[in-house]
């Protein structure tokens, strides 16, 4: 008799995802509010998932890519349509 043995994710792996996962939701709120009070935030999630993660090599840095682009959109959004910028 064999047995199956399933190659179970960590729970941290999973939280670590989950939070880059909000990371990029976070940097998608930039475009439409508030780049330097989001920006900062955004940041932190990523790095917290970067520290708790060994096994997402594509979602983290894609997270970091998403906040510096929308960053920088939004900051041009919000000169542009005359907006706060935070």
């Amino acid at each position: 008799m064999t047995s199956t043995t399933r190659d179970r994710t960590p729970p941290t792996e999973a939280v670590a995802g989950l939070l880059a996962a909000l990371a990029i939701f976070t940097g998608g709120l930039e475009l439409v509010y508030r780049p330097f009070r989001l920006a900062p935030v955004a940041l932190v999630l990523a790095l917290i998932a970067t520290v708790m993660s060994r096994e997402q090599p594509r979602i983290i840095p894609l997270a970091y890519a998403i906040i510096g682009v929308c960053f920088i959109a939004g900051a041009a959004l919000q000169i542009i349509t005359h907006h706060p910028l935070f």
